[in-house]
């Protein structure tokens, strides 16, 4: 079976269980003579590391990355880059006893009747959040690629639990990660890390949005009409466990405008082709514009919750109650962060390599 690879020219294939051995990727199609250390991989993965902050879940896993192969002398050699990280802090106790109890909103059911009963289902087992860790590793070595070429990408959380945060500067946005919940508005944090303790004291959870936005992207990256850049940015966005939506400049508002409205106007600024606005997102036609490339992701509530919920025992086939005991976010947003990060930087990497603007030797 496939499905665990994405990418053509930058290749990244995801491996590993919550509570097996590792979780790990292979990113084939680096270029050569990168300048890449575990420092720079480390830098991102402690990012969303379990246990980084208060609202997290107190899985105290230490995320130490190992660089397996395709480093040599502290520049990428072309060979496929292996990365991963040891899974230390295992509790397989609360999965054993309710193995055969579905989790509401979990892939337990699907996963269940997918692999005939064989999957791992010990915290979700390849089903969980957990293997973005992973990404996160690919979208380091991505991110630094894309450095090459100007390109920056910035990921902020919007909205928790239905607050919303007022509109940020470049600047704050660049600093929100000095927030536990990564949100460019103080005031607006505050209100969400009340809302999400309540939440935690009712053994509920809450969902959220996240903002993602890529600076300095060329005009014409994307392939249509199947590999168009906001269909493969997408399908990168939904393999996070925890995505639900994903929309692309102004979204489904569109549906609420008239063309006048919506169309975004070309002017002539510095020289360059530019639009008044960007209701598309920096894409027209599946293709980069030269715009701020903006996308916002809904995440939903973390499933894993202490309430009592009805469900089913799928051994004895009879209706049931479940209540989740273990480790768990009470939101997942802050952690996801980084991961709309890294899955963008992934999707946008591999264009750039398409498009042949990233060479294949670095000098």
């Amino acid at each position: 079976m496939t499905g665990n690879s994405i990418g053509k020219s930058f290749t990244v294939t995801s491996f590993g269980e919550s509570h097996g051995e590792c979780i790990g990727v292979v990113v084939d199609g680096c270029p050569a003579g990168l300048k890449l250390s575990v420092s720079d991989i480390q830098r991102e993965v402690d990012k969303r590391r379990p246990g980084a902050g208060p609202v997290s879940t107190r899985r105290a896993e230490e995320d130490r990355v190992e660089i397996l192969s395709g480093i040599f002398s502290g520049r990428t050699t072309g060979a496929p880059v292996c990365m991963l990280v040891r899974n230390r802090d295992v509790d397989s106790g609360a999965y054993e006893k309710i193995k055969n109890l579905l989790r509401p909103a979990h892939a337990d059911y699907t996963s269940r009747m997918k692999y005939g009963g064989y999957n791992d289902y010990r915290g979700g087992g390849r089903f969980s959040g957990r293997i973005t860790a992973g990404f996160v590793m690919a979208g380091a070595v991505a991110q630094k690629l894309l450095g090459t070429m100007g390109v920056e990408i910035l990921s902020h959380t919007v909205e928790i639990g239905g607050i919303a945060a007022g509109h940020s500067s470049l600047a704050k946005i660049r600093k929100s990660d000095v927030n536990p919940l990564r949100c460019a508005d103080a005031a607006a944090a505050e209100k969400m890390m009340k809302t999400i303790e309540q939440a935690r004291r009712e053994g509920d959870s809450l969902g959220g949005i996240i903002e993602g936005m890529a600076l300095k992207v060329p005009a014409g990256l994307g392939m249509p009409v199947f590999d168009t850049l906001e269909g493969d940015l997408a399908k990168a966005l939904f393999a996070v466990p925890a995505v639900k939506g994903v929309e692309f400049g102004a979204g489904f508002g569109v549906a609420r405008m008239r063309g006048s409205q919506n169309n975004d106007s070309f002017i002539m600024r510095n020289g360059k082709i530019q639009t008044a606005t960007n209701n598309s997102g920096g894409i027209l036609g599946g293709i980069s514009n030269g715009m701020p490339i903006t996308l916002r992701v809904a995440v939903k509530p973390t499933p894993s919750i202490s309430r009592k919920q009805q469900t089913v025992n799928i051994g004895a086939m009879e209706n049931a109650e479940i209540e989740v005991a273990g480790r768990h976010d009470a939101c997942i947003v802050p952690r996801a962060v980084p991961v709309v990060t890294a899955m963008m930087a992934i999707v946008l990497c591999d264009h750039a390599l398409r498009a042949q603007l990233i060479p294949e030797v670095i000098k």
